[in-house]
């Protein structure tokens, strides 16, 4: 229920590309609706900013819908904002209080230079796909949904890795700007599984190697990238990707497979 509209003051990092330097940028938000998403709030100030002649605030977005990943903002210093498990296009205003300053910034790695303003570029989550996120052996067709048996906490387990969507509030949590808990989910998804085994150890040697290429942080095992994760990613795929990391490099050793040894926990 809205309980009147607040008015607020807003930090933003104005930046206008990765070459140049940022700062910044002190703007009054008046008259917002509690019941306005995060973005649509960004929304009203860029409309007044044009109404100016202004340059709007620029930002990423896309589905609106808490799927796509694109909306990464960090805000307070928290990835995505002070809720836990929503991205900050779920983010509404009812969550800060009448007179508040907000401070909102971009990602913060190497890895995600600033595209301009709040907008980073993540294409190194796309190159760490490309090396080894797919299945690229022949599998055999479709099978019916009950002839191949897997355990349903492995199944489950499998389905939650893969219910990540690349946000990269991982990466903006870590003090080390590790991508290690996307990276674990994207190898878990396919190592829990029969058709993942074929390309097991390949995958992730691969894309573990795509991930130091791209200059990510190594883990300390602190946890903020779990805490922050939108879709409550955890910290046990890491410990499954470097098990299979080791393990690649054992059994390639050995001249063993990936489907040789299975798919389990």
């Amino acid at each position: 229920m809205s309980t009147g509209n607040m008015n607020l003051t807003l930090k933003v990092w104005r930046q206008p590309n990765a070459q140049t330097s940022g700062k910044m940028v002190t703007y009054k938000a008046d008259g917002i609706s509690p019941d306005m998403s995060f973005l649509e709030m960004l929304d009203v100030v860029n409309e007044s900013l044009t109404k100016k002649g202004e340059d709007p605030i620029y930002f990423d977005h896309d589905c609106r819908e808490g799927i796509c990943g694109m909306c990464s903002l960090y805000i307070n210093g928290q990835p995505h904002g002070p809720k836990r498990a929503i991205t900050t296009c779920q983010l509404h205003m009812r969550s800060f209080k009448d007179g508040d300053t907000i401070t909102i910034e971009p990602w913060r790695a190497a890895a995600f230079p600033v595209i301009k303003d709040l907008a980073v570029d993540r294409s190194a989550f796309d190159r760490i796909q490309q090396a080894g996120g797919y299945v690229s052996v022949n599998t055999g067709g479709v099978p019916d949904a009950n002839e191949i048996a897997i355990p349903k906490v492995i199944a489950d387990e499998a389905f939650n890795s893969a219910t990540c969507i690349g946000c990269g509030a991982c990466v903006a949590a870590c003090k080390n700007a590790s991508a290690m808990l996307f990276v674990s989910a994207k190898v878990s998804q396919f190592a829990l599984l029969p058709q993942g085994q074929p390309e097991r150890w390949s995958r992730v040697q691969a894309m573990v190697a795509q991930m130091d290429d791209e200059g990510f942080g190594n883990c300390t095992n602190t946890g903020a990238c779990e805490a922050e994760c939108p879709k409550e990613i955890t910290l046990t795929n890491i410990g499954r990707m470097n098990n299979d990391y080791f393990s690649a490099k054992l059994f390639r050793e050995e001249g063993v497979h990936g489907g040789d040894l299975g798919g389990g926990m």
